[in-house]
């Protein structure tokens, strides 16, 4: 599947919450979140948290758990009239959760135009953020919202999902990927869990085919080169490759400014 539109951590992406890995605060038997799946009973939330933690796919989980039309939002390209389109076709089928990306990123007049929908029950909202909500989410709005805070992933965590995307991914699986070292992965991550996948999956196609060994010098080398290649050629990569390696290159270049060679 490689070499389509849909990215590594895409494919991968749990649709269970025995699938999920992280978060066991939330997750875990008898937490708040495994009791809302089970329970089939759900109520509107704000996921606070850092990137690619599982905000999205948590919701996505739940979504499928509540059984109801779902609805998602992106706060960076939607406005009002977006949110009202939502909230009729919430009204027509009785019920449905909307999922809205960034919320922080709603002004007031946006965030109004939910109120009425969440306080009669019209749309069960969830929102993520990686802002703290308390500033960022009007007052009115969050005490209709229970608050939860997603941690950032252990390395174990990030190890596991690799491992996971390795036997679960057919792609991947055919690459019989080995690593032998971590560092250079992880660090470039910035502890990303999508970030992580996808630079597997860039990593990985770009080894030869009888030598896929990760090393810290080979994943470096690799994404710089790459870098290198798309400031030379411009769009001889997709968007989501580009902002990959925007990202990694930030994070090397970081790392090199504190003397880390992997």
């Amino acid at each position: 599947m490689q070499g389509s539109n849909i990215p590594l951590a895409e494919r991968v992406r749990p649709r269970t919450l025995d699938e999920f890995i992280g978060q066991e605060h939330l997750v875990g038997p008898g937490k708040v979140l495994e009791q809302m799946v089970h329970s089939h009973k759900g109520h509107s939330i704000i996921f606070w948290g850092p990137p690619g933690v599982g905000k999205t796919t948590l919701a996505q989980i739940i979504a499928h758990s509540l059984d109801m039309p779902f609805f998602t939002l992106s706060a960076i390209d939607s406005g009002v009239k977006d949110v009202r389109a939502v909230i009729e076709m919430a009204r027509k089928s009785g019920h449905a959760l909307l999922f809205i990306d960034e919320i922080h990123r709603f002004n007031k007049a946006q965030q109004d135009s939910l109120l009425g929908a969440v306080e009669k029950g019209i749309i069960t909202l969830i929102g993520a953020t990686t802002e703290n909500p308390s500033f960022e989410v009007i007052g009115a709005l969050l005490s209709r919202c229970q608050v939860y805070v997603l941690k950032p992933l252990t390395e174990e965590h990030l190890m596991a999902l690799v491992h996971q995307a390795m036997k679960k991914d057919q792609w991947l699986a055919e690459q019989h990927v080995v690593i032998k070292e971590w560092e250079a992965l992880l660090q470039l991550s910035g502890g990303d869990a999508r970030r992580l996948l996808n630079l597997v999956e860039l990593v990985a196609a770009s080894l030869p085919d009888d030598d896929k060994i990760f090393t810290n010098e080979a994943v470096q080398d690799i994404v710089q080169k790459k870098m290198a290649l798309y400031d030379k050629t411009g769009s001889s990569i997709t968007i989501s490759s580009r902002l990959l390696l925007n990202q990694c290159a930030a994070v090397i270049l970081m790392l090199q400014c504190i003397g880390w060679r992997g």
